[in-house]
């Protein structure tokens, strides 16, 4: 449960830039239950293809992911954005930020955007301990762009080509194809409706 809330965060920060002078670009065409097998599959290959290119970073090393993110193992400020996320609250001055709960009322995994860096996303226990990051291409916030997550030991979690704010791409780990989802809901390769979530636009 915790695992699959917590991709989600991204999703919801993707959608809500807080830049004054920002132009977001990206339209698409949602038919993915009306075309062809093939014409699925090309789509499928293609976003996979972007995603985990020749360039692209599968997965970190323990060094390598310390590197670029030891500063961010530990909130120090773990008590305020806790008892803030704990709240409701979804901003700060400097800070994007997002709760999921169990069961509506425990808080297991609080998110923070810092808004000085948006292309990262931090994911803390309520200790204020690193589990996740998001690690967000260049692009953002223009469409389009995509979004990977890594575990705090390097390894991916998903990767999402967002076309734009109604449409992304999901990829698992191994580079498969998780679904796309289109506004609310999960479509799989085949175009079939597989899963409905009840954040999208918030």
């Amino acid at each position: 449960m915790k695992r699959f809330l917590v991709i989600f965060a991204i999703l919801i920060f993707g959608m809500s830039v807080n830049a004054d002078d920002v132009t977001l670009k990206g339209n698409a065409v949602f038919d993915w239950v009306d075309i062809s097998q093939v014409q699925r599959d090309s789509q499928i290959e293609q976003y996979r293809n972007k995603l985990f290119g020749a360039d692209a970073v599968g997965q970190y090393s323990k060094t390598e992911f310390k590197d670029k993110f030891g500063a961010f193992k530990k909130d120090k400020d773990y008590k305020e954005h806790y008892r803030l996320t704990k709240m409701g609250q979804t901003e700060t001055e400097d800070a994007n930020l997002c709760a999921f709960f169990y069961k509506n009322n425990i808080l297991i995994v609080y998110a923070i955007q810092y808004k000085n860096n948006p292309r990262n996303v931090y994911y803390y226990n309520a200790y204020g301990r690193l589990q996740y990051v998001d690690d967000i291409s260049k692009e953002y916030p223009n469409f389009p762009y995509n979004s990977k997550q890594y575990r705090k030991n390097g390894k991916l979690v998903s990767a999402i080509y967002f076309i734009s704010p109604e449409m992304q791409y999901m990829y698992n780990p191994d580079k498969s194809f998780k679904g796309l989802w289109y506004k609310e809901k999960m479509y799989d390769s085949k175009g079939k409706q597989v899963v409905e979530r009840t954040n999208w636009g918030v």
